[in-house]
């Protein structure tokens, strides 16, 4: 990897590559006096790094539990398509996935229906089969996803899907009927699994998405620019997308989050500012002028 960046004329020693285990060679990094700033994408991980970074610039972008809320006037079948795009491109594992869906109750029912048949569609298997739904990294990652889905069943969720597993393979699951006493409401399953909390005010809505203790990105669906806008400055998160589903954005376009999900913001202005160090040299004249205090 380092040897392109010397292709695209980056000075040799500039950049440097090292590899190994976290629990070898993380804190040896993250501590040492030489470290001017830290930058990483993660998730608890980087929870851990900034309690030992002690005064070293951060920033991150860590985890997510993205909200989708959709309103009674919302174009619903563009809403749908964007949840099933939001929550399973990628088999559900990015920061920015549709994570939880908090949907008016008078349109729960036909935005069920609507996502419930396009994930029916959807292909399972190999990524080498250019399949939508490929397995999780891992298979504590398949373990921990399935304890947030098992822990819905036994407190009354609805599974849309019968449940299937093979391996790290877990097909596309929509668990409608989710309350906020389950563990799938609050915690970021990062993977092919999306919770359905019916609501009956858009209040309820935004109290859900704001008591996470993520606030990473979130998405509207209503037809009503002011009432987007009104729930956009309420919602605690680092971005809001309206009518569509959270994405990351063009590379100058900020992206940060809050609370869990992060600290400063990237995009290429800011994280050059964040790399920046401020230093300011004042020249004290011998006769006074009258730039002097």
């Amino acid at each position: 990897m380092v040897h392109c960046f010397h292709l695209a004329g980056f000075p040799k020693g500039l950049i440097s590559c090292v590899t190994g285990k976290g629990s070898e060679i993380g804190d040896f990094l993250t501590m040492h006096p030489g470290i001017g700033c830290i930058t990483f994408t993660g998730g608890d991980t980087g929870i851990a790094i900034s309690k030992k970074a002690g005064m070293i610039p951060l920033q991150m972008e860590l985890g997510g539990k993205d909200a989708c809320i959709i309103l009674d006037d919302a174009d619903l079948d563009l809403a749908a398509a964007n949840v099933v795009k939001g929550g399973f491109s990628y088999s559900g594992q990015r920061c920015t996935a549709v994570k939880v869906v908090l949907v008016m109750e008078s349109v729960a029912d036909t935005i069920v229906e609507k996502v419930n048949a396009k994930v029916a569609k959807m292909t399972v298997g190999p990524p080498e089969e250019n399949c939508e739904i490929t397995p999780v990294v891992t298979e504590s990652s398949a373990n921990f996803i399935e304890g947030l889905v098992m822990d819905a069943k036994q407190k009354g969720a609805k599974l849309c899907q019968e449940y299937k597993r093979e391996g790290n393979l877990i097909w596309p699951l929509l668990v409608d009927h989710v309350r906020p006493d389950m563990r799938l409401a609050w915690e970021e399953p990062f993977g092919p699994v999306l919770p359905v909390i019916r609501i009956n005010s858009v209040e309820e809505g935004i109290h859900h998405c704001n008591a996470s203790n993520f606030g990473l990105q979130g998405c509207i669906f209503t037809k009503d620019i002011n009432k987007a806008i009104m729930i956009s400055d309420a919602m605690e998160t680092g971005t809001v997308q309206i009518n569509s589903a959270p994405a990351r954005g063009p590379d100058h376009f900020p992206f940060q989050g809050l609370r869990d999900s992060g600290i400063g913001s990237q995009g290429i202005t800011n994280s050059i500012l964040m790399m920046t160090k401020v230093k300011s040299t004042v020249i004290n004249l011998p006769t006074p002028s009258f730039t002097m205090g």
